[in-house]
């Protein structure tokens, strides 16, 4: 015959105090009071209402949440916010300059870049961290540095072509920015 034990009173934990964070988000500073374990991405989406950066897997594993944390690329799901206080966030909609499309913006579009375009801002986001890292000069390279984000539609060849056709414009105006003559 099995045994009644009394019920233990379960125990209590104080909540930890929300904290004051301001982050640099597009430009635009945001004075945010936020749990201690608020992701970067929650902080976005449900804070400031950016709902372009995607929660995907919430594990870091498909990309979908990548956004650049002064000019570097993150799975912003596994950032928490507090750590980024005092950061420069770049998102999908801070990427395009007044009604003017970022070049890669307007190269997924001109590629069809894109099928269901869930991933589409952190493809996006990713590929312009990847461009100003400037490791990337071959599509092997690009494969290798994209192959944290992931696209369930298999829109992989282009998006290759979109990243190239930036990289190679880029790589063709770079000796006008430094002065020396186009060849």
């Amino acid at each position: 015959m099995a045994r009644k034990t009394a019920a233990r009173p379960a125990e209590t934990f104080p909540t930890p105090a929300k904290l004051a964070i301001t982050l640099t988000v597009n430009g635009v500073a945001h004075k945010l009071d936020i749990a201690p374990w608020t992701t970067l991405l929650d902080a976005l989406r449900d804070h400031l209402d950016l709902t372009g950066t995607k929660k995907g897997c919430d594990h870091g594993q498909c990309g979908a949440c990548t956004v650049l944390v002064d000019g570097r690329r993150i799975n912003s799901c596994l950032a928490l916010a507090v750590m980024k206080d005092g950061a420069e966030v770049t998102t999908i909609e801070g990427l395009a300059s007044g009604p003017n499309l970022h070049a890669l913006q307007q190269a997924f579009i001109d590629h069809d870049a894109f099928q269901c375009g869930y991933c589409t801002p952190g493809q996006i986001c990713s590929a312009a961290g990847l461009l100003a890292e400037g490791h990337a000069k071959t599509p092997d390279e690009i494969r290798e540095l994209m192959s944290g984000n992931i696209c369930r539609c298999g829109a992989y060849p282009n998006i290759l072509a979109a990243i190239q056709t930036v990289l190679d414009t880029e790589s063709r105006s770079a000796p006008e920015r430094d002065g020396e003559a186009q060849p």
